[in-house]
């Protein structure tokens, strides 16, 4: 992350309740400004066409210019021309293999350094981080690495759920998942409640959005976040 990098890192494309995108509306105008050309990457589904159609009526009820990046020739000249890209969510591990396919993973590193502004929800907000390996998703594919595009310092568990105490389930938390990712990893973690977004802007990170935070580091109890914040990345 650079003081040039402009990131906006959303836990969930939708709040139950709302519509595509609608919790977030506010961050992505102030977060894209004068901003019109939005490339959008559709990788982490299947059905592309049909979830880059999405994207572009959302963002033109916003007064954006959306486009796929599938409708360029070559992926890497639609990114020499985007004000902005969205990376949608769905699953980490198919959007991160394609992304290597296409050789995008340093493309996009470079032109997020240069000023792109860069907006990722869910699976887009994982491959923001150093790794996916905080993703809540089944490796249905396998990407050559578990690498990423590392324009975020922390790794992100985005739908990060709380315990229910009622459970009867057996199985880990999400909690425990992340102390064991900590037992095996240095890098602290953050863990997005649905409704949470990382606002990042000339050097500075705050957590925005409806709901909180909750902040995972090795050795250290977890602590918790509550929106608006400015976030310390050096803790």
């Amino acid at each position: 992350m650079t003081s040039r990098s402009t990131l906006l890192l959303i836990s969930t494309s939708t709040v139950y309740g709302t519509g595509y995108l609608d919790h977030a509306e506010q961050e992505i105008r102030e977060t894209l400004g004068e901003a019109r050309c939005v490339i959008f990457i559709p990788y982490a589904l299947k059905d592309r066409a049909a979830y880059a159609a999405k994207a572009k009526a959302r963002f033109a009820s916003m007064g954006y210019q959306c486009r796929s990046i599938d409708e360029f020739g070559n992926a890497a000249d639609a990114l020499a021309v985007a004000d902005a890209i969205f990376v949608g969510g769905g699953n980490t591990f198919r959007l991160l293999k394609t992304l290597y396919e296409l050789d995008l993973v340093e493309t996009i590193r470079r032109r997020v350094e240069q000023g792109m502004i860069y907006l990722g929800a869910s699976a887009g907000s994982n491959v923001a981080c150093p790794t996916i390996r905080t993703t809540n998703d089944m490796p249905i594919v396998e990407p050559p690495t578990l690498r990423a595009l590392n324009l975020f310092p922390w790794q992100i568990n985005p739908h990060y759920m709380d315990a229910d105490p009622d459970s009867m389930h057996m199985g880990e938390t999400r909690e425990e998942r992340l102390l064991q990712f900590l037992e095996e990893n240095e890098g602290p973690v953050i863990g997005l409640r649905e409704g949470a977004i990382l606002s990042v802007k000339a050097g500075k990170v705050l957590l925005k959005g409806l709901r909180g935070a909750r902040v995972f580091k090795r050795n250290s109890s977890p602590v918790e976040l509550m929106p608006p914040v400015e976030i310390d990345i050096t803790f």
